[in-house]
């Protein structure tokens, strides 16, 4: 590193520690003035003073001051030219049209730029157009939707199925379409955000159990149920920031002994868990029916866009008349996602070495890493790999660093963590190459432990 990097490294790094902390070397843009009334906030500045738009002004400031005129690149919303493959060639001109090893994108079995997924896109766009031009009730309907809902059926063992344009909308509009006023949610305390959406839609209230503990789920059901009538408990399959594998058997299981319904999210489970990829469910063996609601993307695992849910028949066929945000009032998924699902799922099936690199890669890396003392903090050795780096600057400039000697990892702070948690989240993929995931790990380790004495001096020194 050039002594004026270091130099910056120094300032950047000032004041944080351990912990949570941020850079005092950097001043922080005054906060925005609230505006008492609305009549003096003036046209075009209605919610200026709103929390969520004044939180995101003063920390796009904060980012700029960081990233202006330095050596390092900011390597949020980096953009690339070409797909998001295991490497990629990224629209920088301080890393010089450089090619990185892609450790952030969720292509777990390197289906999203394979030939039979994109010849498979090009079929349904060819013969149906760039858009169903409608929502599938009113002339937005193809049979390619009816052929991948089967499909899904099939692999989960119920009764049927039903595809939408996001992944966030599914979980957000079925838990608003079946749950109301009078019911409850009982959450796994690390569930998605748009599981949170969807509650607070719905007007239902929301209990929360801790992470993975059956006994938790227990006791808040044992406190809770009677005063409520529906209640759903929700949970993953593998939980995209800790890298955890959902005690879903344990937890469906308790959830029947208290007369509530179980949804499933399988956004990073499905095509990544059981032995042909059919998740979570095919990882534990377990019936169809032993979960109400099986919900999961096609835009991770099977290199796609939107999401889908599969049940119950009747369920589904509610859903699909009557359920505004994924089927009623939205227009179909695009023909070329399901042409992509499609192929891909027929590649997983064709090609099962894929997943035994996956986890041969998961494996390996989690040793390296490991051996090297780095934090990993719950994860179980699974193709999700966070690494804690606590301190938002702190993890900023690890990733940035690492940015600049060719490696691309995803920088996590909060909202998306607690405050003291922040890390960097490596996904593995099948694709990626024992030399690729050792070189990274060295690398990984070199700039955690520089950042970490460069934080030691500052806080000695005051420098």
């Amino acid at each position: 590193m050039s002594e004026s990097a270091r130099e910056l490294a120094r300032k950047l790094l000032a004041g944080t520690s351990s912990g949570a902390g941020t850079a005092t070397a950097v001043p922080t843009p005054p906060p925005i003035r609230q505006q008492p009334t609305r009549s003096r906030r003036g046209p075009g500045r209605q919610f200026a003073d709103h929390p969520g738009v004044a939180a995101a002004v003063r920390r796009r400031a904060m980012i700029a001051a960081l990233y202006e005129q330095n050596p390092l690149v900011n390597p949020l919303f980096l953009p690339r030219t070409g797909p998001n493959d295991t490497v990629i060639r990224v629209a920088e001109p301080r890393l010089a049209d450089a090619e990185l090893v892609n450790f952030s994108a969720y292509n777990y079995v390197g289906l999203g730029n394979h030939p039979r997924v994109i010849e498979g896109a090009k079929r349904a766009l060819d013969r149906y157009g760039a858009s169903a031009s409608a929502s599938r009730i009113v002339a937005g309907e193809i049979p390619l939707y009816q052929e991948l809902e089967r499909r899904l059926a099939d692999i989960y063992g119920v009764g049927d199925a039903m595809l939408t344009t996001s992944g966030y909308l599914t979980n957000a509009g079925v838990i608003g379409y079946l749950l109301g006023p009078g019911d409850v949610a009982v959450c796994d305390a690390l569930v998605h955000g748009s599981v949170i959406s969807g509650v607070q839609w719905s007007a239902a209230r929301r209990l929360s159990f801790r992470h993975n503990d059956p006994e938790s789920l227990r006791s808040v059901l044992k406190m809770s149920r009677a005063g409520f009538d529906r209640a759903l408990v929700v949970i993953e399959g593998h939980y995209s920031m800790d890298g955890t594998i959902g005690r879903v058997d344990e937890l469906a299981a308790i959830a029947r002994e208290y007369d509530c319904a179980v949804m499933v999210d399988e956004a990073h489970s499905f095509g990544v868990f059981g032995e042909r990829g059919h998740g979570i469910r095919e990882h534990y063996g377990l019936a169809g029916e032993a979960v109400d609601i099986w919900m999961g993307t096609l835009s991770k695992a099977l290199g796609s866009a939107g999401g889908f849910v599969a049940a119950d028949a009747d369920l589904i066929g509610a859903m699909k008349s009557s359920a505004p945000g994924v089927a009623m009032l939205t227009g179909g998924p695009a023909p070329s996602t399901i042409g992509a699902a499609q192929a891909a799922l027929d590649v997983l099936e064709a090609e099962p070495v894929r997943l035994r690199r996956l986890w041969s890669n998961a494996e390996h890396f989690h040793a390296l890493l490991t051996e090297r003392g780095l934090n990993l903090g719950v994860s179980q050795g699974t193709p999700i790999c966070p690494v804690i780096v606590p301190g938002e600057i702190r993890c900023g400039f690890v990733a940035s660093t690492l940015l600049e000697h060719g490696v691309y990892v995803g920088n996590i702070s909060a909202p998306a963590v607690p405050a003291g948690q922040e890390r960097l989240r490596f996904f593995l993929t099948s694709e990626h190459t024992a030399a690729q995931l050792e070189s990274t790990a060295d690398l990984l380790a070199e700039t955690i432990a520089k950042a970490e004495r460069i934080s030691d001096v500052t806080a000695t020194t005051g420098v």
